[in-house]
């Protein structure tokens, strides 16, 4: 096998000759070997999305999938190949003979709520008190903390200042002695608080009551007074090591007796509690301090209201941006679309370098084309065969390759070659298929040298018979007879902006075209359908006969374009093409030649 660098076909690729002369000078073939071990030793990389046009056809998903597996194995990243649409017949079926997965469906790129998230999240249940909320906060140094329930469902978000509104009483509440006194708390969560023991009577030690706070500091009489202003059941007397004031509680029933001081009760005094329905709390704090830690017993379920800002985790990062500009709220939180269960937090600062998918775009260059979103992520390489066209930009310089070959899949058969390395047997099949199906067979227009010479070189690798391998692969199924006329359309169709006007074209092969003129009428109204969800000014589809190497072109949309085409009309809206068999080089760049002498208005 002659080394690739010194044939024919590599003359006639300057760029990546250049390419791969630049890279010798400064690296040793070493530098794009990875080892087992170094493999082990790396930290994690963020993953490489490598990924075709929309609605793919064979050479952007084989193309991604060799890519991919040539930038783990010379450079040794995160490569993933990926896809934004469903596989054809045809795909599949190389895919199948390969023994390769499908690569995953990427749909959408954008940077969401999801993605920004912090996912190791310090959160409180509802019935957590105060005290316990408040000290996660001060340990962690966070202005709110999500509150959520034994499903991990968002209840609320407090802050600080929610907190506040626990402990002090509302503005008129001077006016009413009870609303002062008032804890709403359990006395199990009383106990917590203190830091104490509970003992005595504990029957629904976990029940919320809205509790009476007396303080027992004054004598005896005056204590008995203030305890009688209130229902004995919902009375919690706070005293420290005074019999009478134990005597009382007692005597009276209150619901509840917090002994201070670190003061224990006697056993006498426990089984007098036990049997008149009175709990006893034992604080290790003094009077002042216990009251206080009392009043931070409450549930935080008590500061929970619906007045925050919240997203789901798809809600792309310009929506976020917008809705939290003017907003005062400390924290974000992101909840589960369906569930309503929290999946992390984010903060305003989180906004400001926001972590973006990482693409390689193989087999197109415009944003049009692109997964949605891919003008938010950042594009670190192109791998491309067509024209270079739309509004494609990127924030960095990035390697871009743009080569004049059949296919996408020959240039990343290059690329192996350019490093001395090859391809696995099922990666070679995966590039062959894809140029089979770019260049029908190396009979395309669009065939180059470069082809004829790599697709031998691949099938060797991949243990194939090209001339059996092709007729496996274009009659492993019809587009037109296995698919309704809308999801053959998609099967490969791409957008164009030209001169003014929008417009799509999709191409399907077929072994023959007895099947197009069956769907014909229904393939009209499919375009029909296309051009108004889309917003096109028409569309069209281009039906290639592989066996007689001719097409047939139907459009539908604005009537002008119809009225324009040169080629004999069969039908209305239906031409005969002979002779065209390629999008790329044939069809486009008559069809821009066409609208360009027309305006879009």
């Amino acid at each position: 096998m002659r080394r690739f660098e010194n044939s024919e076909s590599f003359k006639r690729t300057p760029a990546l000759a250049l390419l791969y002369r630049k890279e010798a000078k400064s690296f040793s073939m070493r530098n794009f070997v990875v080892t087992e071990s170094q493999k082990m030793s790396a930290p994690p990389q963020d993953p490489i999305h490598v990924i075709g046009h929309r609605n793919p056809d064979t050479d952007a998903i084989c193309s991604a999938i060799g890519y991919a597996a040539f930038l783990r194995d010379s450079r040794g990243d995160n490569a993933i190949p990926a896809r934004c649409g469903d596989l054809s017949v045809r795909t599949e079926w190389a895919l199948n003979q390969a023994s390769i997965a499908p690569p995953k469906l990427l749909m959408d790129v954008r940077p969401t709520a999801q993605s920004i998230a912090q996912r190791e999240v310090i959160s409180a249940s509802p019935d957590d008190t105060f005290l316990s909320v408040y000290r996660k906060m001060a340990a962690h140094q966070f202005r709110s903390v999500p509150v959520v329930n034994a499903d991990g469902k968002l209840l609320g978000m407090p802050t600080l200042l929610d907190l506040g509104q626990l402990i002090l009483p509302p503005d008129d509440a001077h006016a009413h002695n009870a609303a002062n006194r008032t804890v709403r708390t359990s006395l199990r969560n009383m106990a917590l608080a203190v830091g104490g023991t509970l003992c005595g009577d504990t029957t629904d030690a976990e029940k919320f009551d809205d509790f009476l706070l007396v303080v027992a500091a004054s004598s005896l009489d005056t204590s008995r007074k203030r305890a009688q202003a209130f229902p004995a059941r919902l009375v919690a007397t706070v005293t420290g090591d005074r019999p009478e004031i134990h005597e009382l509680a007692m005597e009276l029933r209150t619901r509840c007796l917090i002994i201070t001081g670190g003061f224990q009760p006697s056993a006498e005094l426990q089984k007098q509690a036990t049997e008149r329905g009175v709990a006893i709390v034992c604080s290790p704090h003094d009077t002042a301090s216990t009251s206080q830690l009392v009043r931070f017993s409450r549930p935080i379920a008590d500061a929970l209201h619906d007045d925050f800002l919240c997203f789901g985790a798809k809600t792309p990062l310009k929506e976020i941006i917008a809705a939290v500009h003017d907003s005062h709220q400390p924290l974000f939180p992101v909840i589960d679309d369906n569930t309503g269960a929290l999946l992390g937090v984010f903060s305003k600062s989180d906004l400001v370098d926001v972590p973006r998918a990482k693409l390689v775009l193989v087999d197109h260059n415009e944003f049009s084309q692109a997964v949605t979103g891919a003008d938010e992520a950042d594009i670190v390489e192109v791998i491309d065969h067509h024209r270079l066209s739309g509004n494609l930009r990127t924030k960095e310089p990035v390697r871009f390759i743009n080569e004049p070959v059949g296919s996408t899949s020959t240039i990343v058969a290059m690329m192996y070659r350019l490093r001395n390395m090859q391809p696995d047997q099922a990666t070679a099949l995966c590039l062959c298929a894809g140029m089979i199906s770019d260049t029908l067979n190396l009979t395309s227009p669009t065939t180059t040298d470069t082809d004829r010479e790599i697709l031998p070189w691949l099938a060797g690798i991949a243990d194939i018979d090209v001339k059996e391998f092709t007729a496996g692969f274009f009659a492993a199924g019809s587009m037109l007879k296995d698919q309704p006329a809308s999801q053959a359309l998609e099967s490969d169709r791409k957008e164009f902006d030209e001169s003014g006007w929008r417009f799509s074209l999709s191409q399907i092969e077929e072994l023959g075209l007895s099947e197009f003129w069956k769907q014909e009428d229904t393939l009209h109204a499919a375009l029909t359908q296309l051009v108004v969800e889309r917003k096109l000014h028409f569309a069209g589809l281009l039906v290639t006969d592989i066996t007689r190497h001719d097409s047939v072109f139907i459009v539908a949309g604005d009537a002008r374009v119809a009225s324009a085409i040169e080629y004999p009309q069969l039908k209305r809206g239906v031409f005969e093409l002979k002779g065209v068999v390629s999008r790329k080089k044939q069809l486009l760049p008559y069809v821009c030649r066409l609208v360009g002498k027309m305006s879009a208005d």
